[in-house]
Protein backbone atom coordinates (compact mmCIF):
# COMPACT_ATOMS: atom_id res chain seq x y z
CA UNK A 1 0.00 0.00 0.00
CA UNK A 2 2.72 2.45 0.93
CA UNK A 3 4.57 1.53 -2.27
CA UNK A 4 1.42 2.30 -4.31
CA UNK A 5 0.96 5.74 -2.73
CA UNK A 6 4.61 6.64 -3.46
CA UNK A 7 4.21 5.56 -7.10
CA UNK A 8 1.07 7.64 -7.50
CA UNK A 9 2.88 10.73 -6.04
CA UNK A 10 5.81 10.32 -8.42
CA UNK A 11 3.45 9.89 -11.37
CA UNK A 12 1.58 13.06 -10.42
CA UNK A 13 4.81 15.09 -10.20
CA UNK A 14 5.90 13.87 -13.63
CA UNK A 15 2.52 14.82 -15.06
CA UNK A 16 2.79 18.31 -13.62
CA UNK A 17 6.29 18.70 -15.04
CA UNK A 18 5.08 17.62 -18.49
CA UNK A 19 2.33 20.24 -18.35
CA UNK A 20 4.74 23.04 -17.51
CA UNK A 21 4.49 23.09 -13.75
CA UNK A 22 1.74 24.38 -11.53
CA UNK A 23 0.80 27.39 -13.72
CA UNK A 24 -1.27 25.41 -16.15
CA UNK A 25 1.26 25.31 -19.01
CA UNK A 26 2.00 29.08 -19.11
CA UNK A 27 5.70 29.87 -18.90
CA UNK A 28 6.76 32.09 -16.06
CA UNK A 29 7.76 35.62 -17.20
CA UNK A 30 11.48 36.32 -17.25
CA UNK A 31 12.87 38.32 -14.38
CA UNK A 32 12.80 42.08 -15.01
CA UNK A 33 15.95 43.50 -16.57
CA UNK A 34 17.84 46.23 -14.86
CA UNK A 35 17.35 49.55 -16.63
CA UNK A 36 20.26 50.54 -18.90
CA UNK A 37 22.00 53.61 -17.59
CA UNK A 38 23.05 55.91 -20.44
CA UNK A 39 26.42 57.56 -19.96
CA UNK A 40 26.30 61.33 -20.37
CA UNK A 41 27.92 62.53 -23.60
CA UNK A 42 31.53 63.56 -23.26
CA UNK A 43 31.78 67.32 -23.35
CA UNK A 44 35.14 68.66 -24.46
CA UNK A 45 36.55 71.30 -22.23
CA UNK A 46 36.78 74.62 -24.09
CA UNK A 47 40.28 75.74 -24.91
CA UNK A 48 41.63 78.43 -22.64
CA UNK A 49 42.29 81.86 -24.11
CA UNK A 50 45.22 82.46 -21.77
CA UNK A 51 48.29 82.52 -24.03
CA UNK A 52 50.53 81.89 -21.01
CA UNK A 53 49.31 78.28 -20.95
CA UNK A 54 50.69 77.60 -24.43
CA UNK A 55 53.82 79.72 -24.92
CA UNK A 56 57.19 77.98 -24.87
CA UNK A 57 59.96 79.13 -22.54
CA UNK A 58 62.03 80.26 -25.51
CA UNK A 59 59.21 82.37 -26.91
CA UNK A 60 58.43 83.73 -23.47
CA UNK A 61 62.01 84.99 -23.36
CA UNK A 62 61.75 86.56 -26.83
CA UNK A 63 58.52 88.27 -25.86
CA UNK A 64 60.04 89.65 -22.67
CA UNK A 65 62.87 91.22 -24.72
CA UNK A 66 60.66 92.79 -27.38
CA UNK A 67 61.87 96.33 -26.67
CA UNK A 68 65.53 95.33 -26.97
CA UNK A 69 64.81 93.67 -30.33
CA UNK A 70 62.87 96.68 -31.58
CA UNK A 71 65.42 99.30 -30.57
CA UNK A 72 68.35 97.25 -31.89
CA UNK A 73 66.64 96.65 -35.23
CA UNK A 74 65.51 100.24 -35.52
CA UNK A 75 68.99 101.51 -34.68
CA UNK A 76 70.68 99.33 -37.30
CA UNK A 77 68.13 100.31 -39.94
CA UNK A 78 68.61 104.01 -39.20
CA UNK A 79 72.42 103.77 -39.18
CA UNK A 80 72.27 102.08 -42.59
CA UNK A 81 70.65 105.23 -44.04
CA UNK A 82 66.99 104.28 -43.88
CA UNK A 83 65.78 107.05 -41.56
CA UNK A 84 63.59 108.73 -44.24
CA UNK A 85 61.80 105.44 -45.02
CA UNK A 86 61.32 104.76 -41.32
CA UNK A 87 59.91 108.24 -40.66
CA UNK A 88 57.51 107.86 -43.59
CA UNK A 89 55.80 104.95 -41.79
CA UNK A 90 54.67 107.16 -38.94
CA UNK A 91 53.51 105.27 -35.85
CA UNK A 92 53.92 101.88 -37.50
CA UNK A 93 57.63 101.51 -36.67
CA UNK A 94 57.65 103.41 -33.38
CA UNK A 95 57.37 101.57 -30.05
CA UNK A 96 54.92 102.80 -27.42
CA UNK A 97 52.40 104.00 -30.00
CA UNK A 98 49.68 101.45 -29.26
CA UNK A 99 46.10 102.72 -29.01
CA UNK A 100 43.24 101.32 -26.95
CA UNK A 101 41.00 98.54 -28.30
CA UNK A 102 43.50 96.34 -30.18
CA UNK A 103 40.82 93.83 -31.29
CA UNK A 104 40.85 93.40 -35.07
CA UNK A 105 37.52 92.93 -36.86
CA UNK A 106 37.16 89.69 -38.80
CA UNK A 107 37.71 89.98 -42.54
CA UNK A 108 40.31 90.24 -45.29
CA UNK A 109 43.29 92.57 -44.98
CA UNK A 110 46.13 94.04 -46.98
CA UNK A 111 49.32 93.17 -45.12
CA UNK A 112 53.02 93.78 -45.57
CA UNK A 113 56.18 92.92 -43.67
CA UNK A 114 59.00 95.31 -42.77
CA UNK A 115 62.23 93.78 -41.47
CA UNK A 116 64.74 95.82 -39.47
CA UNK A 117 68.25 94.95 -38.34
CA UNK A 118 70.15 92.18 -40.11
CA UNK A 119 71.06 89.14 -38.06
CA UNK A 120 74.29 88.60 -40.03
CA UNK A 121 76.66 90.44 -42.35
CA UNK A 122 75.72 90.76 -45.97
CA UNK A 123 72.01 91.14 -45.26
CA UNK A 124 70.00 94.35 -45.51
CA UNK A 125 69.14 96.23 -42.33
CA UNK A 126 65.84 97.48 -43.74
CA UNK A 127 63.47 95.68 -46.12
CA UNK A 128 59.87 96.67 -46.87
CA UNK A 129 58.05 93.95 -48.79
CA UNK A 130 55.02 94.50 -51.07
CA UNK A 131 51.51 94.05 -49.74
CA UNK A 132 50.01 90.58 -49.61
CA UNK A 133 46.58 89.19 -48.66
CA UNK A 134 45.82 87.98 -45.16
CA UNK A 135 42.71 87.14 -43.17
CA UNK A 136 41.44 87.52 -39.63
CA UNK A 137 38.80 85.07 -38.40
CA UNK A 138 36.88 85.31 -35.13
CA UNK A 139 37.07 82.38 -32.69
CA UNK A 140 35.62 81.65 -29.25
CA UNK A 141 36.21 83.80 -26.21
CA UNK A 142 37.74 86.77 -28.01
CA UNK A 143 40.50 84.79 -29.70
CA UNK A 144 41.31 85.53 -33.35
CA UNK A 145 42.94 83.50 -36.13
CA UNK A 146 45.50 85.09 -38.46
CA UNK A 147 46.37 83.62 -41.83
CA UNK A 148 48.61 84.93 -44.58
CA UNK A 149 46.99 83.76 -47.82
CA UNK A 150 49.85 83.93 -50.33
CA UNK A 151 53.62 83.88 -50.61
CA UNK A 152 56.29 81.30 -49.88
CA UNK A 153 56.45 82.21 -46.17
CA UNK A 154 53.02 82.34 -44.55
CA UNK A 155 52.58 82.99 -40.81
CA UNK A 156 49.50 81.28 -39.36
CA UNK A 157 48.38 81.38 -35.75
CA UNK A 158 46.05 82.50 -32.99
CA UNK A 159 45.79 85.98 -31.51
CA UNK A 160 44.97 85.89 -27.78
CA UNK A 161 43.44 88.62 -25.60
CA UNK A 162 45.88 90.22 -23.19
CA UNK A 163 45.93 92.95 -20.62
CA UNK A 164 46.12 96.59 -21.61
CA UNK A 165 46.23 97.67 -25.24
CA UNK A 166 47.86 94.64 -26.82
CA UNK A 167 47.10 91.08 -27.88
CA UNK A 168 49.51 88.15 -28.25
CA UNK A 169 50.15 86.12 -31.40
CA UNK A 170 51.30 82.48 -31.17
CA UNK A 171 51.69 80.57 -34.42
CA UNK A 172 54.01 78.94 -36.89
CA UNK A 173 55.45 79.55 -40.34
CA UNK A 174 54.12 77.69 -43.36
CA UNK A 175 56.64 77.27 -46.18
CA UNK A 176 56.36 76.67 -49.91
CA UNK A 177 53.42 74.54 -51.01
CA UNK A 178 52.56 73.14 -47.56
CA UNK A 179 48.81 72.57 -47.25
CA UNK A 180 48.49 72.98 -43.48
CA UNK A 181 50.49 74.68 -40.74
CA UNK A 182 52.36 72.89 -38.01
CA UNK A 183 50.69 73.32 -34.62
CA UNK A 184 52.42 75.83 -32.40
CA UNK A 185 55.05 74.09 -30.27
CA UNK A 186 55.69 71.25 -32.72
CA UNK A 187 58.86 72.74 -34.30
CA UNK A 188 60.78 75.49 -32.51
CA UNK A 189 62.31 76.61 -35.81
CA UNK A 190 58.82 77.39 -37.11
CA UNK A 191 57.27 78.81 -33.92
CA UNK A 192 56.42 82.51 -33.91
CA UNK A 193 55.48 84.92 -31.12
CA UNK A 194 54.33 88.49 -31.63
CA UNK A 195 52.60 91.52 -30.11
CA UNK A 196 49.43 92.78 -31.80
CA UNK A 197 48.60 96.48 -31.46
CA UNK A 198 46.39 99.10 -33.06
CA UNK A 199 48.33 102.16 -34.25
CA UNK A 200 45.66 104.05 -36.21
CA UNK A 201 41.92 104.34 -36.74
CA UNK A 202 42.03 101.27 -39.00
CA UNK A 203 45.67 100.27 -38.84
CA UNK A 204 47.18 97.39 -36.86
CA UNK A 205 50.58 95.76 -36.54
CA UNK A 206 52.10 92.51 -35.35
CA UNK A 207 55.61 92.91 -33.98
CA UNK A 208 57.80 89.78 -34.00
CA UNK A 209 60.88 90.18 -31.76
CA UNK A 210 63.95 88.14 -32.72
CA UNK A 211 62.39 86.08 -35.53
CA UNK A 212 64.20 82.89 -36.55
CA UNK A 213 65.60 84.23 -39.77
CA UNK A 214 67.15 87.34 -41.29
CA UNK A 215 66.22 90.24 -38.98
CA UNK A 216 66.11 91.40 -35.37
CA UNK A 217 62.49 92.52 -35.55
CA UNK A 218 59.68 92.09 -38.06
CA UNK A 219 56.67 94.40 -38.21
CA UNK A 220 53.59 93.24 -40.11
CA UNK A 221 51.15 96.00 -41.01
CA UNK A 222 47.44 95.12 -41.36
CA UNK A 223 44.95 97.31 -43.23
CA UNK A 224 41.34 96.14 -43.73
CA UNK A 225 40.34 95.67 -47.37
CA UNK A 226 36.79 96.67 -46.47
CA UNK A 227 36.80 100.47 -46.53
CA UNK A 228 34.48 100.40 -43.51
Amino acid sequence: MQHSIRAIAITSLLALAACGGSNGGVEAPPPPREPKVEKPPKVEKPKSNDWRLYISNEDRDRLARWRSAWMSGLGKASTAGNSPQIAAQGALLKPDQALDDPMLPAGDYRCRTIKMGAQSKGMLDYIAYPYFSCRISAMEGGRLRFLKLDGSQRPVGDIFPDEGNRMIFLGSMMLGDEARPLPYGRDTERDMVGIVERVGARRWRIVFPYPRWESLVDVVELLPKDPG
